[in-house]
């Protein structure tokens, strides 16, 4: 046979197309980004290299530092809220036997809705005039103030996180109810003959055999935190007063609407930098020995 058709080179015809098209579209915008972080470039005008400027304006740049900050906020908010959710759902399901794919279908819904549709629906049910708080201050009822809770400095980045997570959830408990069936039932009855409560059988059998599935959400969940942008673009824009500013929609006001793409480039780097360190963090504890 040809070198030409042999199974290799076969193989290497149906390949070499993909990587043309990720080396245009992924890697060498990503190695552009790099390059540029080290300039002043403003999307228009001569590029001029400046060195590591651009990361040391940022370390002084009061705004880059709250968008850091709430970073940090949403994934802790994220590490807790959804995954205990998802957990307590996910092991409730698992004692339905009638009528539990309907529910599995309820809780995966939210996911499968655009982020714009899923931010309307919340925009609309929050909306201070015909929304859920008009509705209750004209019943009496004073519990929310008539206020849409994406406007205000306290409760914006709260808010928005509440909507992401609402959409969020139902993926976790698709995840660990699937990781649950695949515990084996004689060690739940083993647990029964010892007298085991629920919540005992839940701690000491199912978390300790899902823990793959369990670490891998964490780890998906602290990735996926950092480049966060859609919903909070959607609903706030990083406001207001950046009081919702995380780090994407930090780096999009600069490259787009001051033209620092310099600047931007600088922030693209330190959360490539940073998603690189967490996903070596977790090959790390894969080859110690963790199952993830």
């Amino acid at each position: 046979m040809s070198i030409f058709f042999s199974k290799n080179s076969i193989a290497w015809y149906f390949i070499l197309p993909v990587l043309a098209v990720h080396f245009m579209v992924v890697a060498l915008p990503s190695l552009l980004s790099l390059a540029l972080c080290l300039t002043d470039w403003n999307g228009f005008g001569k590029i001029n290299y400046v060195g590591f400027e651009n990361f040391y304006e940022l370390f002084d740049d009061r705004y880059f530092k709250k968008a850091v900050w709430h970073n940090i906020v949403w994934t802790c908010l994220f590490l807790t809220v959804p995954i205990a959710l998802a957990l307590t759902c996910a092991y409730l399901l698992t004692g339905i036997t009638k009528g539990q794919m309907l529910f599995r279908l309820c809780f995966f819904f939210p996911y499968m809705l655009a982020s714009i549709i899923s931010c309307q629906i919340w925009k609309y049910i929050f909306h201070p005039l015909y929304g859920l708080p008009a509705w209750l201050n004209s019943k009496g009822i004073d519990l929310i103030p008539a206020v849409s809770p994406f406007t205000m400095k306290e409760t914006s980045l709260y808010a928005v996180a509440f909507v992401d997570g609402w959409h969020f959830w139902g993926f976790l408990v698709v995840i660990y109810i699937t990781g649950m069936y695949q515990v084996d039932n004689s060690l739940y009855e083993a647990a029964d003959i010892e007298g085991a409560t629920k919540f005992q059988k839940f701690r000491f059998v199912t978390l300790p055999l899902i823990r793959p599935i369990f670490i891998f959400s964490i780890m998906i969940i602290i990735i996926w935190s950092i480049p966060t942008f859609d919903y909070v673009w959607i609903l706030t824009q990083g406001g207001p007063a950046y009081s919702s500013e995380v780090l994407a929609t930090n780096l999009y006001s600069q490259a787009f609407d001051r033209f620092n793409v310099g600047y931007s480039s600088a922030i693209g780097t330190l959360m490539f930098i940073y998603t690189i360190f967490i996903v070596s963090i977790f090959g790390v504890l894969r080859k110690l020995g963790w199952e993830i």
